[in-house]
C-alpha cells in the first residue's frame, strides 16, 4: 500500500481553500478553532500534534494522517515520539490502528526526510 504522503497534505490543504472559498463563516469559524486548540498552553503544540496525529490513526483518515504527520515534523517531534503515540493509538484502536499506525509513520518519515518547514 503505496500513498503519496506529500500529494495527499496538498490535496487537503487545497480542499481547505476550495471550502474556505465556498464557506467562508463556517471556515473562519474551524480555522479559529484549530488556532485557538494548537497553539501553546499546558500542553505544547508538538504534544497537540502527536494527539491529533493519533486520533487521525484511529479515525482512518488519511488526509488527517498526512496533515498532522507534516504538522507533527513542523512542530519538532522525533521518530521515537511519533512511534510512542502510534503504539499508543494502537493500543486503544486495536488491529485497524496496526494499518494506519504504518502509515502514519510512513508519513512523518516522508514529510522527515523532505525537510518540509511550517504549513
Amino acid at each position: 500500500m503505496s500513498k503519496d504522503f506529500a500529494q495527499i497534505a496538498a490535496d487537503v490543504e487545497s480542499g481547505l481553500t476550495l471550502l474556505n472559498g465556498a464557506v467562508p463563516d463556517a471556515m473562519a469559524g474551524f480555522l479559529a478553532l484549530g488556532q485557538a486548540s494548537h497553539g501553546e498552553g499546558a500542553l505544547t503544540a508538538k504534544i497537540k500534534e502527536l494527539i491529533a496525529l493519533g486520533i487521525a490513526i484511529a479515525v482512518h483518515c488519511d488526509g488527517c494522517i498526512s496533515y498532522h504527520a507534516k504538522a507533527v515534523h513542523e512542530a519538532g517531534a522525533t521518530r521515537e515520539e511519533v512511534a510512542e503515540m502510534i503504539a499508543v493509538a494502537v493500543h486503544m484502536g486495536g488491529g485497524p490502528s496496526v494499518v494506519y499506525g504504518g502509515e502514519a509513520l510512513k508519513a512523518f518519515d516522508t514529510f522527515a526526510k523532505s525537510g518540509s518547514k511550517a504549513l
